[in-house]
């Protein structure tokens, strides 16, 4: 499994969803792991398997429904309580956290206008579907980045 998990990692660095700093610090936690964390491929998180953490964390984005800012604010915490534990939460985390701030950007100057406004109603629209094609992406195990996202946090 590290070298499964060495292979992702180098595809990151490929891609530039990682930079060269991110992918050696990532890559000397996998080497220094102990066998036992090693050989179980991901390590739990608060008892959840990490593809699970991860589907969470993209479908917690849809708790701002019900509460507001709990959509911002939910990912945010589930993101920084264990960014540090896990490479692929912190990859995760700043992909979801840069796309709610483009796409709240997006829909205010969207909003200015009167025309911009049903062009904001389907970029709402759209968020949701691709929030939905995250979660089900992280669930698989694999990273979607959201489309139309600035990079604010890298």
């Amino acid at each position: 499994m590290k070298y499964e998990d060495l292979k992702i990692l180098d595809e990151l660095r490929e891609k530039g969803s990682i930079t060269e700093e991110e992918y050696q610090r990532e890559k000397a936690k996998l080497m220094s792991e102990e066998p036992a964390v090693a050989s179980s491929g991901r390590q739990p998180l608060f008892g959840l398997t990490e593809n699970t953490f991860l589907m969470l964390m993209h479908l917690s984005q849809f708790a701002g429904a019900i509460v507001p800012l709990a959509g911002f604010i939910i990912p945010i915490i589930m993101w920084t309580t264990q960014k540090d534990v896990n490479a692929n939460v912190d990859l995760h985390g700043k992909n979801i956290l840069n796309a709610i701030i483009s796409y709240a950007i997006y829909a205010i100057v969207l909003s200015i206008t009167i025309i911009g406004i049903p062009v904001a109603i389907v970029l709402g629209v759209l968020y949701a579907i691709f929030v939905v094609i995250a979660t089900i992406k992280a669930n698989n195990g694999e990273y979607w980045k959201y489309p139309f996202t600035i990079q604010f946090i890298k």
